[in-house]
């Protein structure tokens, strides 16, 4: 008489989920940056942006495109060079980040935050900057510390509106 070896059950397959993927905004993207920032500005937490400069500096953007192609979040990123005489460095700024409400809490917003402060290394930008109206959790978790204002990029600094009450915040190197 032969007797069998049990198999472990089979283990199911895994299901293959397309992911979305992380890359820099397209000039023909402004209107899909403008229309996904709306909300946000609408809501207070993004200042209102005009479709020109969305156009202008769509590469600046970083965006996070759905596999069907929307958009489902965009940060930006600009360089300011170091201010002479003043013994700062190259620094950086985060700007327009947002992620459509139907990605929030899925990680989608610390994967773009992660590419831009893989940009920014790679653009050898010593500090990162950036103003808030929320809670800044998501910043804090990532290594970005309270500041204030006179310590970041002059032109910057001077655009942020105080009746906004944003918290600013720096990362270093």
């Amino acid at each position: 008489m032969t007797t069998a070896t049990p198999r472990p059950p089979a283990l199911p397959r895994a299901l293959v989920v397309p992911t979305p993927i992380v890359r820099t905004a397209r000039p023909d993207e402004a209107a899909a940056l403008a229309t996904l920032s709306q909300p946000f500005a609408h809501s207070g937490a993004l200042r209102e942006r005009p479709l020109s400069l969305y156009a202008a500096h769509a590469a600046d953007f970083l965006v996070l495109e759905a596999p069907d192609g929307t958009l489902d979040g965009c940060v930006g990123l600009r360089a300011y060079p170091a201010e002479a005489g003043e013994g700062r460095e190259l620094a950086g700024v985060v700007y327009n980040f947002c992620v459509v409400e139907h990605r929030q809490g899925s990680g989608a917003g610390a994967g773009l935050l992660r590419a831009v402060l893989a940009t920014a290394r790679a653009q050898s930008l010593g500090a990162l900057f950036t103003a808030t109206t929320g809670g800044a959790g998501l910043f804090l978790r990532h290594g970005f510390t309270p500041t204030t204002a006179h310590r970041a990029p002059r032109p910057w600094a001077e655009s942020l509106d105080p009746r906004r009450n944003a918290r600013v915040l720096v990362r270093r190197g």
